[in-house]
């Protein structure tokens, strides 16, 4: 779900007659219900002064990373999460590990499974907030392995879940984009309220930067990695190609070792399962259904051209994504009948730990560490 500003049903109105023109995001005025859903407790003015802002994406030349919001590019072109791995010689699979991985995880019965849905309690919103909102330090239960902040923080932000209450007790990932700044800021097991808060994790990214986290560190992932960018986002999906790799978790995970570009160990280890920032890729062979949305045929060629990172501890072959009011029935259906056995584990680039470019040495493209 995309949370936009419900500062009036004529906002909304201009954002839904500009729509045809732009890729905004949300373009209704039924957004003041999508927002009341996650924040059911607000009074109307404090709904009606929510921070959380409107975003849109823009789709510019091949040379930009993919994602663009408010003018900013999510990471750079050559980014590791913007990076193809659809040359099969440059990135050849590794057949013993892919049969091994789905031997252990369901075998040749095993379907993928879209984790987010049109329901907000269902996958991990994001949200996009001013540069000038009011921003907190935290309290961190790793606070060795999180980056101190501040954070622009609210218990008025969407959150993993759909609820601040403390009924809600799933990972509570609160994702914060900052375009005047450039920044992203993830949370992992977010709780407070006013100007006090506490989490599991947290993590701020420079948008125009390659940096990965220090070795060993966790982040708001239990691999090290972002989050957001990692994303299956229907108004991305539906506005055109999508140009970055996705995320996915598996019930046991082989850690140590993790794998770059993943930071982070967690789960011990487990050989014959996937390590943390093992990458997938779809098969070039695996038939889009013809039959399948605009947005659906997008996504699964993303998939086949930048693949997924095995990023976090869960269900099997589950890939994360925003939930969204939109996805219908059938477009979730045509991912739950894709098998498993329709991915491949890539063979992974050797690379120093503290490697930054997008691949690896032999990334043509890659730039410097930033």
């Amino acid at each position: 779900m995309q949370i936009i500003s419900p500062i009036g049903k004529s906002c909304a109105a201009a954002v839904q007659s500009s729509v045809a023109s732009s890729f905004s995001l949300i373009a209704s005025s039924s957004l003041v219900d999508k927002f009341t859903s996650v924040a059911s407790s607000f009074s109307p003015v404090a709904i009606a002064l929510s921070l959380v802002v409107s975003c849109s994406f823009a789709f510019p030349s091949p040379v930009h990373a993919q994602q663009v919001i408010n003018g900013v590019n999510i990471f750079p072109a050559n980014h590791f999460i913007n990076t193809r791995i659809d040359n099969t010689s440059q990135y050849p699979a590794d057949a013993a590990l892919t049969a091994t991985i789905l031997n252990n995880t369901g075998g040749s019965t095993r379907k993928i499974h879209p984790d987010w849905g049109a329901i907000p309690a269902y996958g991990i919103p994001y949200n996009v907030v001013p540069g000038s909102m009011a921003k907190y330090k935290l309290t961190f239960q790793y606070a060795s392995e999180s980056d101190p902040g501040p954070y622009p923080v609210s218990n008025k932000l969407a959150i993993e879940g759909g609820t601040w209450a403390s009924s809600n007790s799933g990972d509570r990932h609160v994702l914060m984009i900052d375009t005047t700044h450039q920044k992203l800021y993830e949370l992992f097991s977010t709780y407070g309220s006013g100007t006090k808060y506490t989490a599991g994790s947290g993590a701020v990214w420079s948008l125009t930067s390659n940096k990965l986290r220090p070795d060993s560190w966790t982040s708001a992932d239990a691999a090290g990695l972002p989050i957001f960018p990692l994303l299956v986002n229907y108004s991305e999906a539906v506005a055109g190609p999508v140009k970055h790799a996705f995320r996915c978790t598996f019930h046991r995970c082989n850690n140590p070792p993790h794998i770059w570009p993943a930071r982070h160990d967690a789960g011990g280890s487990h050989p014959g399962y996937p390590s943390f920032g093992q990458r997938f890729r779809l098969k070039a062979s695996y038939p889009i259904p013809t039959t399948a949305s605009p947005a659906v045929k997008n996504i699964m060629t993303a998939l086949k051209q930048y693949g997924m990172f095995c990023a976090d501890i869960g269900s099997d072959w589950y890939i994360t994504g925003a939930p969204d009011s939109r996805w219908t029935d059938n477009d979730l259906q045509m991912f739950k009948n894709m098998p498993a056995s329709a991915f491949e584990a890539i063979k992974n680039p050797t690379v120093s730990p503290n490697d930054h470019r997008a691949v690896g040495p032999d990334d043509a493209t890659a730039g410097p560490a930033h």
